[in-house]
């Protein structure tokens, strides 16, 4: 299965192409989309246009998206919302299947913390996906989306038919 992880962010999204056989998980690619436009509308349409190409490259099976997390400034939380709808759309308008995590649920499927740091996600996912460098910041929080996915998608491929909604 092909992942696609996004970290969406206002002026950077970052994004994390990853194979899985649920067993193990190789890289494709990674990087950051530098937001371009003044005005939001604009810069949300870059987002979508960019996360349509690279979905169009690599041809991913789903998409996983971090989910918003409530911050201090609501301005900045709502355009951070934005930015995942535009990327979320990109997706859906690519026939892919979107999954959304928590931060601390992404944190705890990769560093096994949910109150890991920025530097230990990093570390982790160097480690996991056996990269030769570190990726930015942004790219390694896409590359840690998709790794998160692909652990849940995993495990509940492993539960028995229906075991996952009944809530057991």
């Amino acid at each position: 299965m092909r992942i696609i992880g996004i970290d969406p962010g206002s002026l950077v999204t970052g994004y994390g192409v990853l194979d899985t056989d649920g067993r193990r998980s190789t890289y494709v690619e990674s990087g950051c989309i530098r937001v371009k436009g003044e005005a939001l509308p604009e810069r949300l349409g870059f987002i979508f246009r960019q996360v349509q190409e690279i979905i169009a490259l690599h041809r991913p099976d789903t998409m996983a998206v971090e989910q918003v997390f409530v911050s201090r400034n609501p301005s900045s939380a709502l355009k951070l919302g934005q930015a995942r709808g535009a990327a979320i759309c990109a997706g859906v308008e690519g026939g892919l299947a979107v999954a959304e995590y928590t931060p601390r649920s992404i944190k705890q499927a990769v560093v096994g913390t949910g109150a890991a740091a920025k530097e230990q996600m990093q570390h982790m996912v160097t480690l996991i996906l056996e990269l030769q460098s570190t990726p930015a910041t942004d790219a390694a929080d896409a590359l840690a989306v998709a790794l998160c996915h692909a652990h849940t998608h995993a495990t509940l491929s492993r539960l028995p038919a229906g075991f996952a909604r009944r809530g057991r």
